[in-house]
């Protein structure tokens, strides 16, 4: 029941990483430019953070059957239409697709787990579910590489379309809503006018925008480091498709653990939010720093090294969702962690275009079997940027109130000192 779901956002995650392994051959196909690669890998996340809060009133009002079934549909069409796209027109309605479709996927797997585990299990779940999209993450970058080596991208997204599909068949198959014994009603849920004043009050919390802000510039560096490593590595370094990607992998795999390593930590040996999240973001920064500054000098082997060290501090985006929903009203939990996760999709959305034609803007004018060879200033320039976006994360992290991994709304609301 809950393996299906995650299954579908495992295949979620992988979406936004796939474009940066196929960069490359998009330009070739499509005559396209660095800021229309970063338009389309940010189309997904338009789509994404557009259906984020109507995504869970459509899995309260009909259920996670019918909407991720439906969710894995359409991301599969999409996946499909992008595969045999012959213009950009439909490679972008694909792209979109794909991000509307995702937009289900996360929370109808937290969902399952509510319904069918016991809830001292959920805590457990959430965290394996999110390290399963850090899987898909993974997946997406030499393993989808191999893949286009073998069957070419349009083979590959053919591939991953098909799966997708029979992902969501098995979804309308096998997944039910809840246990046929537990309470046909369900726990309640908000009436849609309850939640739009939810999300009013949410919003106009000042307390929600520090964790709101600091997931917006810390997932949008990230994002365009995923985006354009690939091309960095084949552009500066000479490397292979496969190769280039192999190097990728470093932070996912780092990831994988540092995620839930950095939730325990806090929960459980700190019982700190504010103070975690601050030294995180400020080593990655250090880190960011680093990169740059050694830019097309560092061996293969330090950079290797320093992806998995972005990828061990950069566990900090977790803190994201439990600050968000300490600091604002216990019956408005979801809508709060829905709040202050959109700001990550949104700075991906707004940034990768942008940090595209920042590349373009470098560009020398080669171009190697149809697609642009970018030189090293050029991305320093987009990794400078990047490493910026790092530093006012670190920045807004000052502006957290420590909540002790308490909800301490009403202190907040009584002026108290928390």
């Amino acid at each position: 029941m809950w393996g299906i779901p995650t299954f579908l956002f495992l295949i979620a995650f992988f979406h936004r990483i796939a474009p940066g392994v196929i960069a490359k051959d998009l330009m070739q196909a499509f005559g396209a430019t660095g800021a229309v690669v970063g338009l389309l890998s940010a189309t997904y996340f338009y789509a994404y953070a557009g259906l984020m809060i109507p995504a869970g009133l459509f899995l309260d009002t009909f259920g996670v059957r019918k909407v991720v079934a439906t969710g894995g549909a359409v991301m599969g069409l999409g996946t499909l239409m992008m595969a045999f796209a012959s213009g950009q027109g439909l490679l972008f309605a694909g792209r979109f697709l794909v991000g509307s479709g995702a937009a289900v996927t996360f929370v109808g797997a937290l969902k399952i787990a509510a319904s069918w585990f016991p809830p001292s299990y959920f805590t457990t779940l959430s965290a394996i579910t999110a390290s399963m999209g850090i899987l898909g993450g993974l997946i997406g970058t030499a393993p989808l590489a191999w893949l286009v080596s073998m069957a070419g991208w349009r083979g590959a997204l053919w591939i991953v379309g098909l799966v997708t599909l029979a992902g969501s068949g098995l979804c309308v198959w096998i997944v039910r809503d809840r246990p046929a014994l537990a309470d046909a009603s369900g726990p309640p849920s908000l009436p849609f006018r309850a939640v739009l004043v939810g999300l009013r009050q949410v919003l106009g919390n000042p307390h929600t925008w520090p964790p709101f802000l600091a997931f917006f510039f810390l997932f949008s560096a990230t994002g365009n480091l995923m985006l354009w490593v690939v091309p960095y590595l084949r552009d500066v370094y000479a490397l292979s498709l496969t190769d280039a990607a192999l190097y990728g992998t470093a932070t996912w795999l780092a990831l994988l653990v540092a995620g839930p390593l950095t939730g325990f930590v806090s929960d459980r040996v700190l019982r700190r939010r504010k103070l975690p999240y601050t030294v995180l973001t400020a080593s990655l920064f250090a880190c960011w720093v680093v990169f740059v500054v050694t830019l097309g000098r560092l061996p293969l082997w330090g950079i290797y090294a320093l992806f998995f060290t972005m990828g061990v501090v950069g566990g900090a985006f977790v803190l994201t969702w439990p600050l968000g929903r300490e600091v604002n009203p216990p019956h408005l939990a979801g809508i709060a962690v829905a709040a202050v996760n959109l700001g990550g999709f949104i700075g991906v959305a707004l940034t990768q275009s942008p940090f595209g034609a920042l590349l373009d803007a470098r560009w020398a004018g080669v171009v190697v079997a149809g697609a642009r060879v970018y030189p090293v200033e050029a991305y320093r320039a987009a990794f400078g940027a990047c490493a910026a976006l790092v530093l006012l994360s670190s920045l807004m992290t000052l502006l957290l109130r420590e909540t002790r991994g308490l909800n301490i709304h009403h202190e907040l609301k009584a002026g108290r000192r928390v």
